[in-house]
């Protein structure tokens, strides 16, 4: 099949890398998927002009309002997946909700990432449960070995690189969903509220939710080893200047511009932990626990650590399977055939 293939592009996000692992899966089983920006389409209109000189087959969107709202009317078969903030902030939204439904209606599948974006979209659309899918995003790590992790961070200002070191990464795109702010406070300032907390290396997670404002005393200045890196790409200009105006004096806090994913990883590999501070995530899972308690605690026991890591591999390999996610892909595309 010819597959038109919608989703929103912006450089190094979570949906584009997700569009682009999808659309190997889809090549694979010789589909010719053709995946373009949804944000650089105008119009269902223009669509269907593309649809018409490019003679697609079917379709496949990415988020049910940015992408999907454009293959509405458009006569040719599709399916969607839920993007993230299409079913936790869109449907807040009079407008938006009422079109992502009429998506959910048209496509033939929907694939939820999790059970509770399902469960969450079989409340508002209770008709379409029959068709929503849950398929956890599938994980293929290839961190670049070549990559001088020492030299990228001594030229992020993180000085004293040793074994000692404990360096928490905040991956994310500065906009204000993805609270980037929240942890400066507890490197560089005084209060703590909720974060949510991956350990590194292997994604494992541990969550910390909805905590009391609790006065602490600046970590970094405690314990030099410790540092927080916020790595990503400048979203939203206005917001990036208020990030970049908060750490102008702060010290143990580093921003840093997007880097190629093999690199990212690299820089994964020889962090402490991975910290993600997102106020609409669906796709973590909660503890209620003290941030630098269960921090400090994992610094002092590396055997721990070593336990929770191999935890998560074994995690990751049964619950995020890239192979399943081929196989369960390539079969509900098959739907798109049929009559």
């Amino acid at each position: 099949m010819r597959i038109l293939f919608l989703a929103p592009l912006r450089a190094h996000t979570g949906n584009s890398t997700t569009a682009l692992r999808i659309k190997s899966h889809l090549e694979a089983a010789g589909h010719e998927c053709d995946l373009r920006d949804a944000s650089t389409l105008e119009s269902p209109l223009e669509v269907a002009r593309l649809i018409s000189q490019k003679k697609f087959d079917a379709g496949l969107v990415i988020h049910l309002y940015k992408a999907g709202k454009l293959l509405l009317g458009n006569g040719i078969p599709f399916g969607a997946v839920f993007g993230g903030t299409d079913i936790n902030e869109d449907v807040k939204n009079e407008e938006k909700y009422r079109v992502m439904g009429a998506v959910l209606e048209d496509a033939r599948f929907a694939v939820a990432f999790t059970n509770d974006i399902k469960e969450i979209a079989a409340k508002h659309w209770p008709q379409a449960i029959y068709k929503i899918h849950i398929q956890p995003q599938g994980i293929m790590t290839k961190p670049n070995v070549l990559f001088n992790c020492e030299d990228f961070l001594q030229n992020a200002g993180i000085q004293q690189i040793s074994e000692h070191l404990h360096i928490f990464i905040l991956i994310c795109g500065l906009r204000r969903v993805k609270d980037p702010l929240f942890l400066v406070d507890t490197f560089a300032g005084h209060r703590i509220q909720r974060l949510l907390f991956y350990t590194a290396t292997e994604w494992m997670i541990l969550i910390l939710v909805n905590q009391k404002n609790t006065d602490r005393p600046e970590w970094h200045k405690r314990e030099p080893t410790v540092h927080l890196a916020i790595i990503g790409p400048m979203v939203d200009p206005l917001f990036t200047n208020e990030v970049k105006a908060k750490l102008s004096n702060l010290d143990g806090v580093h921003l840093i511009e997007e880097i190629p994913q093999a690199d990212l990883q690299a820089v994964i590999k020889k962090s402490f932990a991975v910290v993600n501070s997102s106020v609409s995530e669906g796709m973590s899972a909660a503890i209620l626990e003290e941030f630098v308690q269960m921090s400090v605690r994992l610094m002092k026991e590396p055997d721990l650590k070593r336990k929770i890591i191999h935890s998560a591999k074994q995690y990751v390999c049964t619950n995020h399977s890239w192979e399943l996610e081929r196989e369960t892909y390539q079969k509900l595309v098959r739907k798109l055939t049929e009559l």
